[in-house]
């Protein structure tokens, strides 16, 4: 398969929204490494820490729907960079919580901005890149967020045992430095523009109704959202399943240093990393729907070494291996979600179905901390039990769905128009 190169405008596009995602994850992921030292600062047990992390997944879906109105009314790129002002200027804030309370409102709101990045992204780049190239672009992509949790785990070992963990939220302001390459070296999407010179056109004619859309169309669009909401609520039980605590049971659990979680985390995102890649250009080859069967499938495998080894060493192994293919189903999804998406509705269907996702996924974090302090601290059993449902589901959801590699993401009619 020959692939087209990428023009600069395309690069810088693909490059804006690959750092809004890792900024965006490493903001998120600064949380997990601090959990028990936020607990002891703000006087409340882990559990109701852990219960940010619910809250602000549970909130994303209002930014995807909020970012990504905006990104379909007025542009993806103004949009982005108003998303990650937001979420900058939230994490930053964090820092200065004097109470829970405060600690908890904040996250909330964060959650909201979090929610907005990824879709106004993913579109952004994939409208602009070449169909050949999306697979390899769409594993590289998501895995920005393997790479924010890599850079969260570095600040875990360089800056907090010398800062605390307040610092680590004044971290957060880095993303907005961002604002300025985008502004000044990032085009907006031309699909975008495209049909915004479509709908301009078009505004003195009769107002469209949605009598005036074929019933089999809405029937065609109801089913795909519902199916991929499910979908994604399943990939984001086995992603959050798999990351979220897993560093809080390396340390509480088996007894690891700040070195040894910062190591294995460093060490897993890469894995991560390397999956994502493989599986995206893998399935630009053999299909989304066979790439993400393959890495679920095998990966649920991995499960036994990556929570229950009585070795350190190879427990890593296990981490190593598990986020190959865990990430390695993920980086098919930037792709996947935008292909299967509605045209005139990509700035907000992927993202608004992703992290509606997240709110059903979002009781995860609370419910695996929950679990093992019944356990008596006991997280590998909560841990591999959501591992292996929620990669199971994921196999059986793809299996079953549609798949969509070949569509053309050039302009097309909004459907409004009938």
């Amino acid at each position: 398969m020959s692939t087209t190169p990428l023009t600069r405008s395309q690069k810088s596009a693909f490059a804006a929204s690959f750092l809004g995602w890792t900024l965006d994850a490493f903001d998120f992921f600064l949380l997990v490494f601090v959990i028990p030292q936020i607990s002891h600062g703000l006087s409340h047990p882990i559990p109701d820490i852990a219960l940010t992390i619910t809250l602000t997944l549970a909130m994303r879906p209002v930014g995807a729907v909020l970012f990504g109105f905006l990104a379909d009314r007025y542009g993806r790129k103004p949009t982005l960079m108003l998303d990650i002002l937001f979420y900058s200027i939230l994490e930053f804030l964090t820092g200065f919580s004097r109470s829970y309370k405060i600690f908890l409102i904040l996250r909330i709101l964060y959650g909201i901005g979090m929610g907005g990045e990824w879709g106004v992204g993913a579109a952004l780049t994939m409208e602009s890149v070449p169909l050949e190239s999306r697979g390899i672009l769409s594993g590289i992509l998501q895995e920005g967020y393997a790479v924010g949790y890599l850079l969260a785990a570095l600040a875990y070992f360089f800056v907090f045992p010398h800062f605390g963990w307040r610092a680590m939220f004044w971290l957060g302001i880095i993303p907005a430095f961002l604002l300025f390459f985008i502004l000044t070296q990032v085009k907006e999407s031309p699909a975008w523009e495209k049909n915004a010179r479509t709908e301009k056109k078009t505004l003195p004619q009769k107002p469209a109704q949605s009598a005036d859309i074929p019933e089999a169309r809405w029937k065609k669009y109801i089913g795909l959202f519902f199916y991929t909401v499910i979908l994604m609520t399943a990939f984001n039980l086995m992603s959050h399943g798999t990351q979220d605590l897993y560093p809080i049971f390396l340390e509480k659990q088996r007894g690891f240093s700040i070195y040894e979680v910062t190591l294995t985390a460093v060490l897993y995102n890469i894995g991560g990393i390397l999956g994502g890649i493989f599986f995206g250009y893998f399935s630009q080859k053999r299909g989304r729907k066979k790439a993400i069967l393959v890495s679920t499938l095998i990966g649920i495998t991995a499960i036994p070494i990556w929570a229950f080894s009585p070795s350190k060493g190879v427990l890593i192994l296990g981490a190593f291996i598990l986020q190959f293919f865990v990430q390695g189903a993920w980086g098919v999804i930037p792709a996947h979600l935008n292909e299967l998406s509605p045209p005139s509705a990509r700035g907000t269907f992927p993202g608004f179905v992703y992290q509606l996702g997240n709110l059903l996924a979002s009781a995860n974090a609370y419910f695996q901390a929950w679990m093992a302090a019944k356990l008596h601290g006991n997280f590998a059993v909560p841990l591999s039990l959501v591992a292996v449902i929620s990669m199971a589901a994921v196999a059986l959801l793809t299996w079953i769905g549609p798949e969509a590699k070949e569509v053309n993401m050039q302009p097309e009619i909004r459907l409004t128009e009938g």
